[in-house]
């Protein structure tokens, strides 16, 4: 069996999907795709993903894109340790979690990262305050919601989605501090972050170009 996961440092997607394998035990080959280099857009990687995009999954030469759908074909194909609770509310909950994850935060974290991160001047003073506030509405939304130690029953599929999201929160603080969002993690949130962490995989899986 091979498994070989195609990533851009920084990904949240890729990191989640990695995360995954981790907690899975799975052995697997990480190629780092470079963004700078545009080798997501070479012929040999749109040969297997035509969208041009990372994380892509080869497994045994098959290949499989977008990282929930890598997620749950992960779970399906390696059951133990599970990523999703066995009650169906339950599961339902971790995909939801997950997906709102992707359709509401990580846009808005895009936006706050684009008018610090990623843009060469100084913000747009209207449109990061707008968008840090939404953000922080959706984030108090999660840390209501979190009342547990893990964000369902037990660490799987919404952790892994929705911390790969989170962190990019605390990025633009290391980077940038005075644009600081550190202030919208509320205590369940930093405890929680705080604990994947603390696995003892976390660290293989930190993006390669944030530890240089």
């Amino acid at each position: 069996m091979t498994i070989v996961l195609y990533f851009g440092s920084g990904s949240p997607f890729a990191w989640r999907v990695m995360l995954a394998l981790e907690h899975k035990g799975l052995a697997y080959e990480a190629r780092r795709l470079s963004f700078d280099r545009q080798e997501t857009r070479s012929a040999e990687f749109l040969a297997i993903n035509p969208r041009g995009r990372v994380p892509t999954l080869v497994h045994d030469g098959w290949p499989l894109r977008e990282s929930l759908v890598i997620l749950e074909y992960l779970e399906d194909a390696f059951p133990a340790p599970a990523l999703l609770p066995t009650a169906p509310r339950a599961r339902a909950h971790a995909r939801l979690l997950a997906r709102e994850t992707d359709e509401f935060v990580g846009p808005l974290i895009a936006r706050v990262m684009r008018q610090t991160l990623m843009r060469k001047g100084e913000p747009d003073p209207a449109e990061l305050a707008a968008a840090t506030a939404e953000l922080a509405r959706e984030l108090q939304r999660l840390e209501a919601g979190l009342t547990g130690e893990w964000l369902v029953e037990r660490l799987g599929l919404a952790d892994f989605a929705v911390y790969s999201q989170l962190r990019m929160v605390r990025r633009v603080g290391e980077r940038m501090p005075e644009h600081s969002l550190d202030h919208l993690l509320g205590p369940r949130l930093a405890a929680w972050m705080a604990r994947i962490e603390a696995l003892p995989y976390h660290a293989r899986t930190i993006p390669p170009h944030w530890k240089q």
